[in-house]
């Protein structure tokens, strides 16, 4: 486990020293240890998270903040273990169905109390992802839109516009085609970016309510309705659109196509652009569009994950756990976190700022006028985590083998019958 200990830490984000001087004053009755476990494993988020816990210790002289980071896909079978025995006081997660499993169980503390505060009045936007049954159990810090980050200098060679609906994508799709290159780059080794496609052709095909409707177990994988979202994606799969051998890469493995052109567009979260730039794609090379309508009827759903700091409920400095929750949401925490410089993300917290980053800019304007339909956390959050496993399993099947789709629908639904029992 990593230690802060009381230093001058030259990696601290920058706070006014009149404001940390009037924090650390009023919450100097803080003391002990405040043990944190975090997955802000990639680079840039590990660096912010470093930051976070050395700052959050200077501003509180008898307080040591320990901070163990963890890789964020271990941290998904090691959370349950983590809070079970010698629990952390505060720890990363996620909104909406992926904390039931452990507000069920008694692992995640009801934190309703501090929802009431007036601080927290500025992430109201955001107190329904976490509430479950009336009562609120961890914060959100941060939210990301996805969409469909493409070539802007391939799309001019071609003559190409952002496509606004299904017949312009696979238009465009076509002239890509015949220029030698693929579609699109992804990597479904870890199967979650197939739960991206689904979530957007689902939810364009046959709108939010539906799609979460089928999260929730409510509607039959075989449902008419299900097989059409399959027939949307398997025109672009019969086509070609996607990169070979996709099942043998991860997301990050799969970055080259479109860094060297071998693929011309990425559906994915605003979290990889700055791979991208670090790859060499400046903004007059890469540009977004929002992912573009099929059904007219049905209103623009996005996915826009909330990543959240949770208390457990076996935690030991309750108070300092509390304490940090309220500054990891504070609006000049928030601003400064959610940078393009930082986490390259969102701010949850309403009188934030916003980075001046092109895509964070589109992000924010994209979900807050034009997503209309409702925010979905994404495919392995909303579903049940069964569900999710052997649904993106299913997913990437459909991806390599589209004609096994009847056997892949029955198995879903086999595994839907057994998980909402």
């Amino acid at each position: 486990m990593h230690s802060l200990i009381k230093a001058p830490v030259s990696a601290l984000m920058a706070l006014s020293m009149s404001s940390a001087a009037a924090l650390a004053g009023s919450h100097s009755s803080l003391s002990g240890e405040l043990r944190i476990i975090s997955d802000m494993s990639n680079p840039a988020p590990r660096a912010v998270m470093e930051d976070l816990a050395a700052e959050f210790d200077e501003m509180h002289p008898d307080l040591t903040v320990e901070l163990e980071i963890v890789d964020r896909e271990a941290w998904k079978t090691q959370i349950r273990n983590a809070l079970s025995a010698n629990p952390p006081d505060v720890v990363n997660w996620y909104a909406a169905n992926r904390m039931l499993p452990y507000v069920n169980a008694g692992l995640f503390m009801d934190i309703s109390d501090l929802w009431g505060e007036p601080g927290l009045a500025a992430l109201a936007s955001t107190k329904g992802a976490m509430t479950i049954d009336g009562k609120q159990w961890g914060v959100p810090y941060t939210y990301y839109q996805w969409g469909v980050y493409y070539r802007a200098d391939i799309f001019d060679e071609l003559g190409l516009e952002e496509p606004t609906n299904w017949d312009e994508e696979m238009a465009n799709c076509q002239a890509i085609l015949e220029s030698g290159r693929k579609c699109y780059a992804i990597g479904t080794k870890f199967l979650w970016t197939a739960g991206g496609w689904f979530d957007y052709i689902n939810s364009r095909t046959n709108g939010y309510d539906f799609h979460m409707e089928l999260a929730r177990g409510e509607v039959e994988w075989t449902d008419p309705r299900v097989r059409q979202t399959f027939e949307n994606w398997r025109q672009l799969i019969d086509m070609g659109a996607f990169i070979e051998d996709h099942q043998t890469y991860s997301w990050q493995e799969a970055l080259p196509f479109i860094v060297d052109g071998r693929a011309t567009a990425y559906l994915m979260g605003n979290f990889a652009v700055a791979a991208m730039r670090d790859g060499g794609l400046d903004d007059s090379k890469l540009d977004f569009y929002q992912f573009p309508v099929i059904n007219p009827d049905v209103d623009y759903a996005e996915d826009a994950p909330t990543d959240t700091f949770h208390i457990a409920s076996g935690a030991q400095n309750v108070e300092a756990a509390k304490e940090f929750l309220r500054f990891v949401t504070s609006p000049d925490v928030q601003t400064r976190i959610n940078a393009g410089d930082a986490l390259g993300q969102l701010p949850v917290n309403a009188e934030a700022s916003i980075s001046d980053d092109k895509f964070i800019q589109q992000g924010f304007d994209m979900l807050s006028n034009n997503a209309g339909g409702g925010i979905m956390q994404f495919f392995d959050r909303d579903f049940p985590a069964e569900m999710a496993s052997v649904g993106m399993e299913g997913l990437q099947e459909f991806m390599v083998f589209p004609d096994n789709l009847d056997d892949i629908l029955a198995r879903l639904e086999d595994t839907r019958q057994r998980v909402y029992q």
